[in-house]
């Protein structure tokens, strides 16, 4: 399977604002008015990725994925459009986002994704995905498939 570089239909990305004072800073992950409603959040998680660690390539068949890429370190994103009914479909996408530059990215169902931390320290990732993990009290089977292991996998990790 090969893939052509480009911007994938249904990706969302936007830019993370960081507003500072005195204080410190604050940032706005999430608002209702500017992002579509199926994309609500239905539960939130943080995770920390060591330098040069990779997650993923995963997809759902359900579930989007509201990443927010903000510090500290840097991530390069991969994403490749795995739905066959897509016009992007076979499109391959590459983002760089965190520290250096906030975004978060709303990655939808059926597009594949990873993302590797590229800077020097570990880095926070921040998702809200709109399913529940593993359903209602964690009853039902996870919505995921996953393509770590496979040799043949052609959604590469490259650098």
């Amino acid at each position: 399977m090969t893939f052509r570089d480009g911007e994938i239909e249904g990706v969302l990305c936007y830019s993370l604002k960081r507003y500072e004072d005195s204080r410190g800073w604050l940032v706005e992950l999430f608002r209702q008015d500017e992002i579509p409603p199926v994309c609500y959040p239905q539960m939130a998680y943080v995770s920390m990725t060591l330098p040069g660690v990779v997650r993923g390539p995963h997809e759902h068949h359900f579930q989007s994925d509201l990443f927010c890429f903000l510090g500290p370190s840097d991530f390069r994103i991969y994403l490749w459009d795995n739905r066959e009914v897509s016009p992007t479909y076979r499109v391959r996408q590459v983002l760089v986002a965190g520290e250096s530059r906030p975004m978060a990215v709303i990655v939808p169902p059926g597009v594949v994704h990873a993302y590797r931390n590229i800077g020097g320290m570990p880095g926070w990732v921040f998702n809200a995905p709109n399913q529940l993990y593993a359903g209602w009290k964690r009853s039902v089977p996870v919505d995921e498939v996953r393509y770590e292991n496979r040799p043949d996998s052609p959604f590469r990790v490259e650098d």
